[in-house]
């Protein structure tokens, strides 16, 4: 009985926990309608692994669960006390959503914490809604694609701590909102807004009794920094204005009164002058960063103060002077750059104290000398760099010291003598650059085997050889950078273990790679082997399977482009150079579909392009020009749309251009110059926006004058002489027409008609120079938009005082226009004269009439002026001598008379300047003026009635039998001598006036500013 009482007791026992378990299961602390909002708020994204942002992405959502309280999910937090949901962490989620209006997010009117960095919201905005959550005391929406105006409701959350919208440059803070949150955030300490659009001015001040740390970067924040900016602060640890070019001006004293900062970081705006001295009353800071301003003068003695800096970098300044003792206290330092600046004289001994720097960052300055010994003490130092300055040393024998240096660059100086034989203490070496130095001798084999070594540039040395010893497999080594020396012979046999090359550069080198090698770079991507001596294809290349970059332009190449070659599948390849070589035969079908640069010039291939060229839709640059290509070329041009440079020049290619920019509008230079083109300029350049240069000269074009381009307002090129091109120019209906056109050149057509006075006016790029030209010569280049070549120089070939001159490159203060050789007539508009930076003006060979516009005189730039072969008539303006740089002139061949001005430029000029001129007078002419010169001038002709009149106009009848009977004597005499030798070139020429004579004058002429 006793037994069965136990264990009834000992059932009862056990189902009196199981149902004390089951209750307490069942009983969720987390409230059910905040868990159903939370489930709903799940609902409303997609979980996609592919977003993963962080290292640590995860899908917290998917252990979200009725079964599960709540609060036991990822990322949410209850209160133990009441279970209301007062956390949500879903940063680094892998959402994929956006947050609607009235989302269930906004029940949660608990949550003191939100996080929701890094996910994907679609570029959707920041509900209104937001302004709900009146418990928020921590609210993270970075990195999170949310795009839109900020909602003023967010400056509601007073209880705000920190606040993190960075990275959200899609989003934008209005200025009354911005003011909003500074007055309404009274306990904030972190406000984080990097890349978030303010376009606002700056804040008169950010006096706050909590803010601890504050983000700004690039935010268009736009001003001045006022003194009130900097109210006396004790709390303000981290400030950071970054990246804002609007602000500007120069630093108020009163920084110095944020007594607490651990961070200052002023990079790339735009402050000038001095740094204030009271810059050392920031006894706390750690880290300063005034980078990319325009600040001058000398480093501040009271940086010196600054004993617990560790990183300072005042790059791209205007720093001048030699270094100052000021770095000598800062015995914590690790991070110092002083590079971009004008900082002259010796490095200063102030370095070898900075016992724990580990990075020293001194390129681009203007130190000289020899490279002294303060490095040897610097211990922990990994990287430094002295290049782009005037050493004049051998390789400095301190730096062999440097046991944990990893980074090495001395290049763009002037080092000479060979390189240490041994240097065994840099071990830890992975990347060193001599490049651009006077470096000679061999190159020793530990270049090629330190063990952690994985990047070496040598080039543009006078290197002779390399090491004998043949070098042992070194994996790390991953680029070799040897082109520009004066390495000969072979391939050199100590290259051919480096098997795991990534980048090989032997350029302009007296090299040969003989077929018989056996060379194996199974990972090379990029190989320079321009401008050696190569006679064939390298063989070696047909093992390589990633290759993206291949340069084999000016060698002396030979015969057909090789089988081999153009059966290789090299789905990497971006770029291939084969210019400059004898390549014959027709271009074979290619199958590198990702090619983005094609470079085929001056070569001797021929025959149509192939139908593969259609398949390289990724093309940026394609230049075919100097071979014999025939026939027509393939519309598929027109419909690649990444295609910026295309150049066609001094081919054979024949029929209508192709519709170029039909389905593309990257275009930025289109050359079709010398080839037998015939038909109109396509309509479809209509979509080229960004057309720089058009140069269709020198083909069988036959259109009216393309009024149509004037609507291209980025056109600063157009060429299109020696075409059947007629009629009149017409003027172009857009409001602003050919705004920035620089080189008009129209020359050797069958243009017709009067100029027009209108169209010169619209050019207004010739009324003034370029506004950003500082005194340096530019060059016209395209942007190409590519990691691998990042412009193209543009060339065109131009009449330049009487020469037929190719332009390698186009500055951007040669502007020039050249109407000659067409059927112009009329006058000469006056409007010219207001094209006050005009270099060249050529209108020779047309009928144009009257007077020369004394007005041109105001051409102050001009430097060439040819208005030879016209009618014009009247004085040569006196006026026209105010031109100080005027070096080409030429008037001859019309009807001009009077005196020759006397001037500094007009006495340097000769006579076929005038010549065919019979009534000039005066130097450099042997004919001297009378008394009466200046008053016998004849009236300008208005046609060719009065023309006649005025020739005949004087003539008594005695002189016309006199002349008569002489012109029959001497007519009769050449007449029989042109009879018995055939016509004369010279005579023929003369009369016919089929060739107007160049003119040349020695330059002598005041150095001009270019401004």
């Amino acid at each position: 009985m006793g037994r069965f009482f136990f264990i009834y007791s000992f059932l009862c026992f056990v189902l009196l926990i199981s149902e004390c378990f089951s209750s307490s299961f069942e009983h969720h602390l987390c409230s059910p309608t905040e868990a159903s909002a939370l489930l709903q708020f799940k609902q409303s994204f997609k979980v996609k692994s592919e977003y993963s942002m962080c290292h640590t992405s995860f899908p917290k959502t998917k252990s979200w669960n009725e079964s599960r309280d709540c609060c036991s999910w990822d990322g949410v937090t209850c209160d133990l006390l009441n279970g209301h949901v007062i956390g949500l962490d879903l940063s680094c989620s892998l959402l994929s959503g956006s947050i609607h209006p009235n989302s269930s997010l906004f029940q949660l009117h608990h949550l003191h914490t939100l996080n929701l960095a890094y996910n994907i919201f679609n570029t959707s905005s920041i509900p209104h809604n937001i302004g709900r959550l009146r418990s928020l005391r921590h609210l993270n929406l970075s990195c999170s694609f949310f795009s839109g105006k900020i909602p003023t409701e967010i400056s509601y959350l007073s209880n705000l701590v920190s606040l993190d919208l960075s990275y959200g440059y899609a989003l934008q803070l209005d200025e009354r909102t911005f003011e909003a949150m500074f007055q309404n955030f009274t306990n904030l300490e972190i406000l984080s807004l990097f890349e978030v659009d303010i376009s606002s001015p700056i804040p008169v001040n950010i006096s706050s009794s909590s803010l601890r740390y504050l983000d700004l970067g690039y935010t268009n924040l736009r001003g001045v920094l006022t003194e009130s900016f900097f109210l006396p602060s004790n709390s303000l640890e981290t400030l950071k204005l970054s990246d804002n070019d609007l602000l500007k001006g120069k630093l108020p004293d009163s920084i110095g009164t944020f007594s607490s900062l651990n961070i200052l970081n002023l990079k790339q705006c735009q402050f000038l002058g001095s740094i204030p001295d009271s810059i050392g009353n920031l006894t706390q800071i750690r880290e300063l960063d005034l980078s990319n301003n325009h600040f001058t003068g000398h480093i501040p003695y009271t940086i010196s103060k600054l004993k617990h800096l560790t990183s300072l970098d005042l790059s791209s300044n205007s720093f001048s002077g030699e270094i100052p003792d000021v770095f000598s206290n800062l015995q914590e330092l690790y991070y110092l750059e002083l590079s971009d600046n004008s900082f002259s004289g010796e490095i200063p001994d102030v370095f070898s104290n900075l016992k724990e720097l580990r990075y020293l960052l001194l390129s681009d300055n203007s130190f000289s000398g020899e490279i002294p010994d303060v490095f040897s003490n610097l211990q922990e130092l990994r990287t430094l760099h002295l290049s782009y300055n005037s050493f004049i040393s051998s390789f400095p024998a301190s730096i062999l010291s440097l046991t944990n240096l990893e980074y090495l660059d001395m290049s763009s100086n002037s080092l000479s003598g060979p390189l240490p034989s041994n240097p065994s203490m840099l071990q830890k070496l992975t990347s060193v650059d001599l490049s651009y130095n006077s470096l000679n001798g061999t190159i020793p084999s530990w270049v090629f085997s330190l063990p952690l070594l994985s990047s070496v540039s040598l080039q543009h040395n006078r290197f002779r050889g390399l090491a004998d010893e043949v070098i042992k497999t070194n994996p790390t080594l991953k680029e070799l950078h040897l082109s520009n020396n004066q390495l000969s012979g072979s391939f050199p046999q100590s290259l051919v273990n480096l098997t795991n090359l990534e980048i090989l550069g032997i350029s302009s080198n007296n090299i040969t790679i003989d077929e018989g090698m056996n060379i194996t770079f199974l990972s090379l991507s990029s190989l320079f082997l321009s401008s050696c001596q190569l006679k064939d294809f390298p063989h070696f290349l047909r093992n390589v399977k990633t290759l993206v970059y291949l340069d084999i332009s000016n060698n002396k190449i030979r015969g057909q482009i090789p089988d081999w070659f153009s059966g290789m599948r090299w789905d990497s390849l971006q770029f291939l150079n084969l210019s400059h070589n004898s390549l014959t035969g027709h271009l074979p079908q290619l199958h590198f579909h990702n090619l983005g640069y094609l470079d085929l010039k001056f070569n001797s291939l021929q025959g149509p392009l192939p139908s593969s060229i259609c398949n390289m839709m990724k093309l940026i640059l394609l230049d075919l020009s100097r071979n014999n290509f025939s026939d027509s070329v393939p519309h598929c041009l027109g419909s690649m749309a990444s295609l910026t440079v295309l150049d066609l020049r001094r081919n054979n290619f024949t029929g209508n251009l192709p519709p170029l920019c039909a389905h593309s509008t990257s275009l930025s230079t289109i050359v079709v110059n010398g080839n037998q083109f015939e038909g109109p300029v396509p309509v479809s350049l209509l979509n080229c926006n960004g057309l720089q240069v058009l140069d269709v000269g020198n083909n069988a074009i036959n259109d009216t004058f393309p009024a149509w381009l004037g609507s291209l307002q980025e056109l600063q090129v157009l060429i299109l002489k020696s075409n059947k091109f007629h009629g009149p120019i017409s003027i172009c209906q857009t409001k602003f027409c050919f705004p920035k056109l620089r080189i008009f050149d129209l020359s050797r057509n069958d243009f017709s008609g009067s100029l027009p006075a209108n169209v010169f006016g619209n050019f207004k790029a010739m009324i003034k120079l370029d506004g950003e030209d500082t005194g340096n010569i530019k060059y016209m280049e395209s942007m190409l938009y590519s990691p691998l070549v990042t412009s193209y120089e543009d060339s065109v070939s131009l009449v330049i005082k009487g020469q037929d001159i190719e332009l390698q490159r186009i500055s951007t203060i040669m502007t020039t226009i050249d109407l000659s050789r067409n059927h112009f007539e009329g006058v000469i508009p006056e409007t010219l004269k207001d094209l006050s930076s005009l270099w060249l003006l050529n209108l020779s060979s047309n009928n144009l009439r009257g007077d020369i516009p004394m007005k041109l005189g105001l051409l102050s730039m001009l430097e060439a002026l040819d208005l030879s072969w016209n009618r014009l008539t009247g004085k040569i303006p006196q006026e026209l001598t105010r031109m100080n740089f005027l070096a080409f002139l030429n008037l001859s061949q019309n009807h001009l008379v009077g005196p020759i001005p006397q001037g500094p430029q007009f006495n340097t000029f000769e006579n076929d300047s005038y010549g065919g001129n019979l009534d000039l007078c005066g130097l450099p002419l042997t004919k001297k003026c009378g008394a009466g010169d200046s008053s016998h001038v004849p009236q300008q002709m208005e046609s060719e009635e009065e023309g006649e009149s005025y020739f005949f106009s004087g003539f008594t009848w005695e002189s016309v039998v006199i002349g008569y009977s002489f012109g029959l004597v001497v007519g009769t005499v050449m007449w029989s001598l042109m009879f018995k030798y055939r016509k004369p070139k010279w005579f023929v020429e003369f009369f016919d006036g089929l060739m107007p004579h160049k003119r040349r004058r020695p330059k002598k002429r005041a150095q001009r500013r270019r401004t």
